[in-house]
């Protein structure tokens, strides 16, 4: 069976390896008779796959003891409100950073809950870099930012300082580079760009900072009452939190966070090195705030976009059109992608440049 080489920025590619695992686990997992599937969250078999894929996250990013982790539903888009609907421990005011799409959806449904202030914007440059000075209230509950956002590709590849809890929307590069996870009170992501299938979301918050949601707040949309019952207050995303498990595995495998930002950098380098000196493509974003995973690029002349786009798919290369917000062109090379996908598409686009230029 040929493979072709997925672009998406989520769902988006999964190692084969674990795919291949999965298939052989499909129908029977580990002689239990069953697929994971069908298990009973509450039964001894998943119960062990959650507890594994929670020790193997644990050790992945050295989470420290005084953090939980919990298996969500919802997407990253629910976290918008369960954030500081758990957070704003009546305090009543958060400060947020705009980099783009997604931190303007998290502003707007915050804005229902409490007074935001925006504490630093790179709307003045059409939100092409990412702002270093946070304009940070001492009294506000916490500080959210986007560290990487998918669809204008600019990334935080340090956290700056905050006096308050820094809470962090990390979907599209989480698990992509080491972190220092005692930076943060709260990180959050969607599964479906880095770590597994669409319908779980993980969040990984400080104990401290649980235990006093908003009055009004569902039950299972508050963290501390989620992290008592170990993410199971309601039927959590049994598969995808299997298949999330095999992913950490198989980063593990690799030679963890470490080794996975060393083949990450190599394919961004490869391709922000075509970028680089052409006039061919162009890609907006800031040299020292380029994403990694994400890396949108317009053609100098946007006729010509379908072309490009069809060429690409007969050549084994799909999902390169940009977010509709946008246009142009976005590669989304996470984890699973490998250098050769990455390698394809340069090739690719000398090529065309070559006939079009």
């Amino acid at each position: 069976m040929s493979r072709i080489f997925n672009f998406s920025a989520g769902p988006a590619v999964l190692p084969a390896e674990v795919l291949a695992r999965a298939g052989d686990e499909i129908l029977d997992w580990h002689g239990s008779g069953m697929s994971v599937m069908e298990m009973s969250h509450r039964g001894k078999e998943f119960v062990a796959i959650a507890a594994d894929a929670e020790k193997d996250l644990r050790e992945l990013l050295a989470i420290p003891p005084n953090y939980k982790i919990l298996f969500l539903q919802g997407g990253a888009t629910l976290q918008f409100a369960q954030v500081p609907m758990n957070l704003l421990r009546g305090k009543g005011k958060a400060d947020y950073v705009c980099t783009g799409e997604w931190s303007k959806k998290a502003i707007k449904e915050a804005r229902a809950y409490c007074d935001v202030h925006i504490a630093a914007s790179s709307e003045d440059k059409n939100f092409t870099y990412a702002p270093k000075n946070w304009n940070v209230r001492k009294d506000a509950a916490y500080v959210h930012f986007c560290s990487n956002e998918t669809i204008g590709g600019v990334e935080y590849h340090a956290v700056p300082p905050s006096p308050v809890p820094v809470v962090a929307d990390a979907s599209s590069h989480f698990l992509s580079r080491p972190i220092d996870v005692a930076q943060y009170g709260l990180i959050y992501a969607g599964a479906q760009k880095n770590v597994g299938p669409a319908g779980l979301t993980i969040v990984i918050v400080r104990e401290d900072l649980i235990g006093k949601a908003g009055k009004g707040t569902p039950s299972v949309m508050d963290y501390k009452l989620q992290a008592e019952a170990d993410s199971m207050l309601n039927t959590p995303p049994t598969y995808s939190i299997y298949i999330a498990g095999l992913v950490f595995k198989w980063l593990k495998a690799l030679g963890g966070l470490a080794e996975i930002e060393r083949r990450n950098i190599a394919k961004a380098k490869l391709l922000y090195d075509l970028l680089g000196p052409t006039q061919f493509y162009r890609n907006p974003v800031a040299k020292e705030d380029r994403s990694r995973m994400n890396v949108p690029f317009t053609l100098r002349d946007a006729k010509l976009d379908e072309e490009f786009l069809k060429g690409a798919a007969k050549e084994g290369m799909v999902q390169l059109k940009g977010h509709r917000s946008v246009g142009g062109m976005r590669a989304s090379i996470y984890n699973a992608m490998p250098i050769e996908g990455v390698q394809r598409l340069v090739d690719y686009m000398r090529e065309f440049e070559r006939k079009h230029g």
